[in-house]
């Protein structure tokens, strides 16, 4: 296992962090107990996790309980200081969480030291804003986007109290780093020119949507990692599971996301279906597993901190996390900038 620096902080995080979104929902505690056990023996040192999930699907019966078992595991194995753990707080729009209000400095505080209790430990080591107040383009938004119709000065100064929060958060020692989540470059950029304005937390990381189908990132993001040491936690690196190759020509395997969430947040659309066969058949060609040829791909681009796979099965976990071991040949390289090129945007 490779292990990179979280932005400028000085945090060690494997390469590979492990994802907890179905934990609560698709996986029992047992089962989370199980991953967390397998891939901390891989080497695997960090866990993503949110005050959101599970959500597979999301609601509020189940809320918190990802939290509860990472909390549970922790207090078990007495290990917490051999794993960075990351949650994050809600933004608006989700009326069983703080009736969908924006974060602010009275919500983000409620949702941090629920969120310690959850873990039973006494800080986070990232603390991440789940999605901006202001909106964003992702969760397949980029359609209806229209930062035109922001206020300059309301979203300034939302930043700046967030950010204040934030640096409260860090001088009681909650939170030893925080970082963004579904973010944009002009974000990223307005947080580090308040931090250092204001002498507050530096952004160490960004955790955004990356995988085959789904390339954003490459672009002003990319800048803005490379330049400012803030590298990407990225999430959904399967595009739900697509990329594998198991929802082709209409398949639906029991117990698959896809039979629980109709359209994989957007990602189950008619133009995704050619590009992915295409991304199977260069993977079959080259006798690779088509999930460890995307895995392996996104663990090159320079800007990659750590790619966020989750699993519903011992199997998949196990795949996926071997997905560290493998180089890319330069010919499939080569076949996976062709396919981007002939299919830049399918989701």
């Amino acid at each position: 296992m490779q292990y990179k620096t979280l932005g400028r902080t000085g945090i060690k995080v494997s390469e590979i962090c492990l994802g907890t979104m179905t934990w609560g929902t698709q996986n029992s505690e047992i089962e989370a107990h199980e991953q967390m056990d397998y891939a901390r023996d891989q080497g695997v040192n960090f866990l993503d996790t949110a005050e959101l999930y599970p959500v597979t699907p999301a609601g509020p019966e189940t809320r918190g309980l990802t939290e509860d078992y990472i909390g549970t595991w922790l207090k078990a194995r007495a290990n917490r200081d051999k794993v960075v753990v990351a949650t994050k707080v809600a933004g608006p729009g989700r009326s069983y969480i703080r009736q969908g209000t924006p974060a602010g400095p009275k919500t983000m505080r409620e949702a941090l030291e629920t969120s310690l209790k959850r873990l039973q430990t006494d800080y986070v080591d990232l603390y991440q804003m789940h999605w901006p107040n202001r909106g964003h383009y992702h969760f397949r938004q980029a359609w209806t986007y229209t930062p035109s119709k922001q206020d300059k000065t309301a979203v300034a100064d939302d930043l700046h109290a967030i950010l204040q929060t934030l640096g409260d958060f860090v001088k009681e020692g909650k939170v030893r780093a925080v970082g963004l989540s579904n973010d944009t470059a002009w974000g990223a950029m307005k947080m580090l020119d308040l931090a250092e304005k204001h002498g507050l937390p530096r952004i160490a990381s960004i955790q955004n949507e990356y995988n085959f189908l789904y390339r954003a990132f490459d672009l002003d993001l990319a800048e803005v990692s490379h330049h400012e040491d803030i590298g990407l936690l990225a999430y959904s690196p399967l595009a739900a599971g697509l990329t594998t190759g198991k929802y082709l020509d209409g398949a639906r395997p029991q117990g698959s996301r896809l039979t629980i969430n109709d359209d994989l947040g957007g990602r189950y659309t008619q133009y995704q279906n050619a590009a992915v066969a295409a991304y199977v058949k260069l993977a079959a060609t080259h006798r690779l597993d088509p999930a460890q040829m995307q895995l392996a791909f996104s663990l090159t681009r320079p800007f990659m901190t750590s790619v966020i796979t989750g699993a519903t099965s011992m199997a998949q976990l196990k795949t996926n996390i071997a997905a560290k071991d493998l180089v890319l040949s330069s010919d499939v390289l080569k076949g996976i900038g062709d396919l981007h090129k002939e299919f830049p945007a399918p989701i």
